[in-house]
């Protein structure tokens, strides 16, 4: 089976889409920090209903990872990924090292406000959002598709790097995927890797939380209580939760009751050392 082209260098790459562009095609990218997975293999085919020509970017971003976060550890497997990607017949992938991405006399950084402040993902990890949203801008520039896909699984990064592309004018159109689940409904992750056997018989406990929250709400129980009740469930069953909230689905905001506009429910939360996130609409 032949291999999609690995390409390392910015004035590589651009020599490759300037050909893709000088034969008419659309480009459609789906941005990756590699340890593909199930969720990634949506991304690409959904890439593939809507442009003639998919580019696979694999870069594990230092710029959002803390110092006690996980960067060294992060699965790396790259030979894994080319596999995938062939399978799927990829056209390229764009796997630039660090000091591709972030020479020696980089000193640009994007700090996003809206979305990217709203209280959840950024209030325990304040630099993630910064990083995410400086990577992503160079992702575009640099293979300038015409859409990007991104999957729901993260709601928040997702918010923010639309309104990013929105406001910087960068002419792209982000596509938010549907997560991708296991049947027992946990949302697939590169980090689930982490999970041992028995925290992952206990994972899917938080999807199946968000679901009877969000029926709760549906049914007429008040967003406050409907929420408190899911927390006690999830810290009963032995996550430490980071948060349970429910949010505006376009600007998440705090919301407070369904007529307040489209609700999402968001949450995070530690099952020993790996930390999980997931959502549902309601």
């Amino acid at each position: 089976m032949p291999k999609p082209p690995i390409i390392r260098s910015v004035s590589s790459l651009r020599r490759a889409i300037g050909r893709f562009r000088k034969a008419g095609d659309t480009v459609a990218l789906v941005p990756t920090m590699g340890a593909l997975h199930g969720g990634h293999v949506t991304l690409v085919r959904q890439a593939r209903r809507r442009a003639r020509r998919v580019v696979v970017s694999i870069f594990v971003n230092p710029a959002q990872f803390a110092p006690h976060e996980d960067f060294g550890s992060y699965p790396r497997t790259f030979a894994t990924d080319l596999a995938a990607l062939s399978k799927l017949k990829v056209d390229l992938i764009w796997a630039p090292s660090v000091r591709e991405m972030y020479p020696d006399c980089f000193a640009m950084r994007i700090e996003p406000e809206g979305p990217a402040k709203a209280g959840l993902e950024d209030a325990f990890r304040p630099h993630f959002f910064g990083g995410v949203a400086t990577v992503v801008a160079k992702l575009l520039l640099q293979v300038a598709p015409q859409f990007a896909m991104f999957g729901e699984k993260d709601f928040q990064q997702l918010r923010v790097v639309t309104a990013m592309a929105k406001d910087l004018d960068i002419p792209v159109k982000i596509v938010g995927v549907p997560t991708v689940r296991e049947k027992d409904g946990l949302a697939l992750s590169s980090r689930n890797a982490y999970l041992s056997e028995h925290e992952r018989a206990v994972a899917p406990t938080l999807h199946s939380v968000l679901k009877d929250t969000a029926s709760r709400i549906k049914a007429g129980q008040s967003i406050g209580a409907a929420i408190a009740a899911g927390r006690g469930t999830i810290e009963r069953s032995g996550f430490s939760v980071d948060y349970l909230e429910a949010r505006d689905a376009r600007t998440l905001v705090p919301i407070a009751s369904l007529q307040d506009g489209p609700v999402r429910l968001l949450v995070a939360a530690k099952l020993g050392r790996t930390r999980l996130i997931d959502n549902v609409k309601v």
